[in-house]
């Protein structure tokens, strides 16, 4: 069978263990999913979403270096459990958490990765509906239904499709927006004044920690849960630090450069950063000429389409591991439904979008945190590959239900959740509850924004894991 014969059927591998025959290419190859799914033009919206914080630009470019490259490091470090186990993240994250015990950390990575791809195919549509409204072609509404339509037909297509119509799409997906990211930065580089960012006012500690958070969970703790899942199609043989050193830097280049400019054209307008907040794409056409409107939509939905795809993929993997029994392909498109319904709502029927984003991102960022520090610490102590077969029965090295870990999880998020605040977001009010106790001044004090729970969260399913070593070292013992 040709290369080409493969890439035109349907994946079938689903929870399976990559037979060795299928693995290919080389960690080299990770660059170009990684860079597709993180090359959206949304990365200019983060520099308004950074900048209201209250922060300045330095310090908000530092929040965003630091916070883009230590996340996506953690993919990288856990991108090297797929070359050794050939299975997906969560999958292997049975190892951890025993065959059923998963479920849990399962569950939470399914709906998170549904949350990503329904924010990704609503701002694509908003984008869309915002260009024909200013090219003077109707009202938007129309336009946005079509858009999608287009749109969920191109993610759900590609999801259900599987890996290699993936890994095809991603590759021009990455060329193209590149391509027309460029042109944008070049039309609107006149609308930065640096008198007006450089004239920003500086901020706390707290609200500096804040932003590099929000950074965190909206860039690399976003993509942990998948991280293996494209890895896993690689030969045994390849490098570790190769695996680790392409992730990051495929998932982090595009981002950064992104990040930076976007924080210039948001320090330089304060209309413009507001606009951002309701509509985050769209926002950035009122700086275009009318010529490069259709373009920057291509690039635009493009861009968004790139991460949804890998969101769908991964979910519906998510979705089998947390119990159900269908076939791959079924479970993107029960994904893809979702989705849909999803983004109906956020477009027709949803006021404001930021603050509900932000809510969205910190509050699963606590349990995703809490399941990366567990995560994390596994691979990193583990000596030998995965038994694979055993990850299948509830009866072997790993168990069926690893009581101390989920626990663990459930202590974590529970802490997490009362560290972390978002007062746009009404349905999270309950949130916050420790900071009165611990003295960190209450839901209004200084550090009442600086969401230090997902940094526990983080910290103690990491370090609790280390110092349970013993488990880890019984599994491969036997």
């Amino acid at each position: 069978m040709t290369a080409t014969e493969r890439k035109l059927k349907v994946e079938t591998n689903g929870l399976d263990v990559i037979d060795d025959a299928e693995r290919r290419g080389s960690p080299r190859g990770l660059f170009w999913p990684w860079f597709g799914a993180n090359v959206s033009v949304l990365g200019l919206s983060y520099g308004s979403f950074t900048l209201a914080f209250g922060i300045s630009f330095w310090q908000a470019l530092v929040a965003g270096v630091v916070g883009i490259l230590f996340s996506f490091l953690l993919c990288g470090f856990v991108a090297i459990a797929g070359k050794r186990g050939s299975a997906p993240t969560m999958l292997l994250s049975r190892a951890a958490f025993g065959v059923r015990g998963n479920r849990l950390p399962s569950a939470i990575s399914w709906i998170l990765t549904v949350g990503w791809e329904t924010v990704l195919t609503a701002l694509a549509t908003l984008a869309t509906g915002t260009v024909v409204q200013r090219l003077g072609w109707g009202d938007g509404t129309t336009a946005r239904v079509i858009a999608l339509v287009v749109v969920a037909a191109l993610i759900v297509g590609a999801g259900v499709l599987g890996f290699d119509a993936i890994m095809k799409l991603q590759t021009w997906i990455t060329w193209i927006t590149g391509v027309l990211t460029v042109v944008y930065v070049i039309l609107v580089v006149g609308d930065i004044h640096w008198d007006a960012v450089s004239a920003l006012p500086s901020g706390s500690a707290q609200q500096w920690v804040g932003a590099l958070v929000f950074l965190m969970t909206g860039f690399g703790l976003g993509w942990v849960n998948a991280a293996a899942d494209y890895s896993r199609y690689l030969p045994r043989s390849s490098s570790g630090r190769g695996v680790i050193g392409w992730t990051t830097f495929g998932a982090s280049v595009a981002p950064l450069v992104l990040l930076v400019f976007g924080l210039l054209l948001a320090g330089s307008s304060e209309e413009l950063s507001k606009a951002i907040g309701l509509d985050p794409i769209g926002a950035l056409t009122t700086l275009l000429p009318l010529w490069f409107l259709v373009p920057f939509a291509i690039v635009a939905v493009l861009g968004l389409v790139g991460g949804a795809v890998l969101d769908i993929y991964s979910s519906g993997l998510a979705l089998l591991s947390a119990g159900l029994r269908i076939p791959r392909p079924i479970a993107a498109l029960v994904d893809g439904v979702l989705m849909v319904l999803g983004t109906v709502y956020i477009v027709f029927f949803s006021d404001g979008f930021l603050g509900q984003f932000q809510g969205f991102l910190v509050t699963l960022g606590v349990p995703v945190a809490a399941w990366c520090g567990v995560m994390l610490a596994d691979v990193l102590l583990r000596r030998r590959d995965y038994a694979e077969r055993e990850l299948f029965d509830r009866a072997g090295r790993y168990g069926d239900v690893r009581v101390g870990p989920i626990a663990l999880i459930v202590v974590a998020t529970a802490l997490g959740w009362g560290l972390v605040t978002n007062t746009s977001a009404g349905w999270l009010n309950w949130q916050g509850y420790l900071l009165e106790p611990l003295g960190l001044g209450g839901r209004d004090g200084s550090w009442a924004f600086a969401n230090l729970g997902v940094l526990l969260a983080l910290a103690l399913g990491f370090l609790v894991t280390l110092a349970t070593r013993s488990r880890i070292r019984a599994q491969e013992a036997a």
